[in-house]
C-alpha cells in the first residue's frame, strides 16, 4: 500500500468536506498530530477507527486503502489488490517479528549467563551476588514474555493432522512441549494433538 498516495486521498477528501485536521481529530476523538502523520504518509489510520475515518469523509475502506476514487467497474479488482497487498504486508510484519523474537531471546540469554557467570565467580559479598543473579533473573523472564507473545500472534500454526492454520492462544503456546518453532498443541480445528509447525503465510 502506498502510504503517501492514501495520505495525500485523506487530505484531499477532508478538504473537500471543509474539515481542518484539528476539527477531524476531534469527530475521531484522536490528536491532529494523528491525522497529520496519516497525511504526509508516516502511518496509516488505525484499523479500530478506519471504518469511521471513512464514513465521516464518505468515501469507502476500499478507496481509502487505494489512496483513491474507485469507478464501480473497476471496483472488485481494487478490492482484490487491497487484499493481496494486506496479507503481503502481514507476511513481510510477521517475519519481522520472528526476526525481533531471536534477538530477544539471544540478548535476554546472554545477559543472564553473563551476570550469572560473574556472581557465581567474582570476588564479591553475597547481597551483590544475589543482586547481579536477580538483575540477570528480571530481563530474562520479561524477554520469554515477549518472545513467547511474539511466536504466538506473528504467523500461524498448522496443525499436521487436518491442515488447518491458526492462531493459538498465549497460554497454549506456552505451555507446550516444542522444538524450535513447532509445538505439540491441540488444534482448535480438529480438536487432536500433534506437532504443529509455525507458517507465515494463510
Amino acid at each position: 500500500m502506498n502510504q503517501a498516495k492514501i495520505g495525500r486521498f485523506i487530505a484531499e477528501c477532508r478538504k473537500n468536506k471543509n474539515l481542518t485536521q484539528m476539527q477531524l481529530a476531534e469527530k475521531l476523538k484522536i490528536t491532529d498530530r494523528a491525522i497529520s502523520k496519516w497525511e504526509n504518509g508516516k502511518s496509516l489510520p488505525d484499523a479500530s477507527i478506519m471504518l469511521e475515518l471513512c464514513n465521516i469523509l464518505d468515501i469507502t475502506v476500499n478507496e481509502l486503502l487505494s489512496g483513491e476514487f474507485i469507478m464501480k467497474n473497476e471496483y472488485n479488482e481494487k478490492l482484490e489488490q487491497n487484499l493481496l497487498e494486506m496479507v503481503k504486508q502481514k507476511e513481510i510484519s510477521d517475519r519481522r517479528l520472528l526476526k525481533m523474537e531471536i534477538v530477544i531471546g539471544i540478548t535476554v540469554t546472554l545477559l543472564y549467563i553473563i551476570l550469572v557467570f560473574v556472581a557465581c565467580f567474582a570476588e564479591i559479598s553475597n547481597w551483590i551476588r544475589f543482586l547481579l543473579i536477580s538483575l540477570g533473573i528480571i530481563p530474562f523472564l520479561i524477554g520469554i514474555f515477549f518472545a513467547v507473545k511474539i511466536e504466538q500472534v506473528a504467523g500461524y500454526y498448522h496443525c499436521e493432522k487436518c491442515g488447518h492454520k491458526y492462531v493459538p492462544t498465549y497460554k497454549s503456546v506456552l505451555f507446550s512441549m516444542h522444538i524450535n518453532r513447532t509445538r505439540y498443541m491441540k488444534c482448535p480445528n480438529c480438536g487432536k494433538k500433534s506437532w504443529q509447525k509455525k507458517v507465515i503465510n494463510k
